[in-house]
This record gives structure tokens, sequence and C-alpha cells, in this order.
């Protein structure tokens, strides 16, 4: 639990819509669907755009620039032209507040 940094109160945080965050650096797609927080490297695979500009549908989010989607789970792209997955991280949701870990989740994980 101690590499997880604090990121925002959960309230912040619109439902089912993409918002950019920089995490120590590192630009992070966050995405609420109802009281959990989903986590994307905020970089499309196939044309390096931010994804944290596209729209969240069904548990997926769609690149703005050619339609590209990935499992907000698990990063792995459910949409061409993206045939390679974007990192995911670890998120919490501890009193209120969202913290997320700069550790990606191993493929191991994602798929379990």
């Amino acid at each position: 639990m101690s590499d997880f940094l604090r990121v925002c109160a959960l309230e912040e945080l619109p439902q089912s819509q993409a918002v950019r965050a920089d995490i120590d650096g590192t630009q992070i797609a966050l995405v609420r669907i109802g009281d959990r927080v989903h986590a994307l490297y905020d970089e499309c695979s196939h044309a390096a755009v931010a994804l944290s500009e596209g729209d969240v549908e069904d548990c997926a989010l769609e690149c703005w620039l050619h339609g590209s989607r990935f499992d907000l789970e698990t990063g792995e792209p459910t949409g061409l032209p993206a045939t390679v997955p974007v990192q995911v991280y670890p998120t919490q949701v501890r009193e209120g507040d969202v913290y997320l870990s700069l550790t990606p989740k191993s493929t191991e994980t994602q798929k379990a």
C-alpha cells in the first residue's frame, strides 16, 4: 500500500468520462465507473495521442483519432486499428479518495 499515491477525491471524477492526470510525470487516463476507478497510460498504442480525450463506452476507452478501443480492466485493444495493449495501473478508493500505484499491473494479474 505504500507505493499508492493520492490522486484526488472520488467525487472530483465525473462518471463514465476520461480525465487526464499527471502522476509524478506519468500521464494517466482515469475513468470512474460507479465507485470504481480505472487507470490507463494516457497514450494510444496506435497513434500516440491522448486517450483521455476519447469516449468511454461499455468498460472501454475509445481513442478519438482513429477509433481504437481499449478494455479498461486489461488495457487490451478491443477495436482496430490498435493491436498493442496500453498499460493499466492499480487503483484503490479509500475514505472517498482515489489512490494509484505507478507500478503497472502485470499481464498475468490483468487476465486473472
